[in-house]
């Protein structure tokens, strides 16, 4: 009897989600080390977090890579397995693609870089005003010249892609690059859907994950879900997901609700329902190997 493939667990600590919101979330890089590694004891594989710039509606387009590398060498120091990752900025006329991906150059050649990050595609961000109507001046740039700046960055730099897909035209364009067979090796794709507070994505529901997994059927590509501005295991897309076969983020980055939960109980929620469902939870050597990672950059 074949035996459930096991799940990825990715944990966002921080994004945007100030302290005001929930005084668990880690926002400097002491606070982020000490609590990626809580995470990967609970089960995670996978540990992203924010910088302090702002990714949206910021001056300059440019991310200091020093806070990253501080919080990732105390998480590797105890965890050299672990998989990390950054975000980046917005695009605009203020700034380049050079100058919003140098940081990733900066932290391969660090050596504590082994994921990528590609969003292929742009999307308007923010809240809705009190009349409920949208009302947020943020758009998230991403042009196709820049989607082709990351994906051969993450190539050259043997950097395993995570594909944020925030509507599907983000999609057609990443299932592009592998239909042409040119998708760096690695790549991980984000199905990130829509919470009751986002102005954005499709909804958390099962006919909306049907829909991204038709347009993934035959490509062998490995992906996992998230809820922004929701919770992606009370909506209930954690199950649908690890039911047929894919992969969990999950994080105060993500997360808005009733509570003011850790990171590493959201984890451990996840890590409780894969093994309801009999999935294992993947380790980060395991997902490393799933995902056909290369070997860690840079020295």
């Amino acid at each position: 009897m074949t035996q459930p493939a096991p799940v990825i667990i990715e944990a966002a600590l921080n994004g945007a989600t100030p302290k005001r919101a929930n005084p668990h979330v880690p926002r400097i890089p002491e606070e982020v080390a000490a609590d990626g590694l809580r995470c990967l004891a609970a089960g995670a594989a996978i540990v992203h977090n924010h910088n302090d710039e702002p990714v949206v509606g910021g001056a300059s387009g440019v991310h200091d890579p020093q806070p990253y590398i501080e919080a990732w060498r105390a998480i590797l120091r105890e965890r050299p397995d672990t998989l990390l990752y950054p975000t980046m900025a917005s695009g605009g006329p203020h700034t380049t693609i050079a100058e919003r991906y140098a940081h990733i150059l900066a932290l391969a050649k660090a050596g504590v870089l082994r994921i990528g990050l590609v969003d292929p595609g742009s999307v308007n961000v923010g809240p809705a005003d009190a009349e409920g109507i949208p009302a947020g001046s943020g758009t998230y740039l991403n042009s196709f010249a820049d989607a082709r700046h990351m994906f051969a960055t993450c190539r050259d730099l043997a950097l395993g892609p995570s594909i944020s897909i925030f509507e599907p035209g983000f999609l057609r364009v990443a299932l592009a690059y592998h239909r042409q067979g040119v998708m760096p090796a690695g790549a991980l794709v984000k199905l990130y859907f829509g919470g009751e507070r986002s102005n954005f994505g499709l909804p958390p529901t099962l006919p909306a994950l049907e829909a991204y997994l038709s347009m993934l059927d035959g490509t062998g590509l490995p992906w996992s879900v998230a809820v922004l501005g929701g919770d992606v295991v009370a909506s209930g897309l954690a199950r649908h997901a690890l039911e047929r076969g894919g992969h969990v983020r999950v994080g105060l980055e993500d997360y808005a609700g009733p509570r003011q939960p850790t990171n590493v109980e959201l984890v451990a929620e996840v890590v409780a329902l894969a093994e309801s469902l009999g999935r294992p939870v993947a380790t980060c050597d395991e997902a490393a190997a799933m995902l056909g990672l290369p070997n860690r950059s840079g020295g």
